[in-house]
């Protein structure tokens, strides 16, 4: 069944976030370092909680406009796809990510009929999971390369940098940032 509200596919190029600020969300790529990530992306996915335990968070605040628990979903897997692409990129030289269509994923999974409480363990848990690859990583690791299938170069440090501004601008979307 089609979705009744369909969420226009988000095309934009977001890489420009590693070299100036934000200024939908205020996230300054140039604040933060690899070894911050650890915390931020524990200290982001905490506040999920209260998001996810409202009585609404299953509600389209409008047309065309993810649900706090849709946003939630998809934060939680982009921690899963960063998880994947941080351990491949310590793994191997210069790998070349698979693409991941979010919009595909949401539909897929269907984001908006996910339960709150599960959803919250999970992007916890996951979280947890990426920042301890970021927490493991060392100086002479921080430059490795690897490629996203649209030709974007990161290292992983940069990588890290754009993981961190994807999940604290969909917290700021929510009113949680």
């Amino acid at each position: 069944m089609p979705d009744p509200d369909p969420i226009a596919p988000d095309t934009k190029d977001w890489t420009w976030v590693l070299e100036r600020p934000c200024t939908e969300c205020g996230f300054d790529p140039q604040a933060h370092s690899l070894a911050s990530l650890p915390g931020l992306l524990h200290d982001s996915a905490m506040a999920w909680s209260s998001v996810l335990g409202r009585a609404d968070a299953a509600v389209r605040p409008g047309p065309g406009v993810w649900s706090p628990l849709e946003y939630a979903c998809h934060v939680r897997d982009v921690h899963r796809v960063f998880a994947e692409r941080v351990a491949l990129m310590l793994a191997r030289d210069e790998p070349r990510f698979a693409n991941w269509d979010q919009d595909e994923t949401a539909l897929a999974s269907r984001y908006a009929e996910q339960d709150p409480a599960s959803v919250d363990a999970e992007l916890v848990e996951a979280a947890g999971h990426v920042a301890g690859l970021y927490a493991s990583v060392t100086d002479e690791q921080a430059g490795r390369r690897g490629t996203r299938s649209d030709g974007s170069e990161f290292t992983v440090e940069t990588l890290g940098t754009y993981h961190l501004h994807d999940v604290l601008h969909h917290a700021h979307d929510v009113g949680t940032a």
